[in-house]
């Protein structure tokens, strides 16, 4: 799993949230942080707080196009 901190323009605070390696978010914190570095650390603390498995199954990026071939 992968933590990444992330802002919006509607709020400009930082904060992290836990990724599986399938995309889906797994926790977001509801608490703010000042900086980039602030945010990243608390949610890799979160992260190791888990003791989470990551079990996710990634998405096939090259999908059929068996559905295209019947034109």
């Amino acid at each position: 799993m992968q933590v990444v901190a992330f802002m919006t323009p509607a709020r400009p605070e930082w904060r992290w949230r836990i990724v599986n390696y399938a995309g889906e978010m797994v926790e977001e914190s509801s608490r703010v942080f000042p900086t980039i570095a602030t945010a990243v650390a608390a949610g890799s603390q979160r992260l190791d707080e888990m003791n989470a498995v990551d079990l996710s199954v990634r998405a096939n990026p090259y999908g059929s196009t068996a559905h295209l071939r019947g034109r």
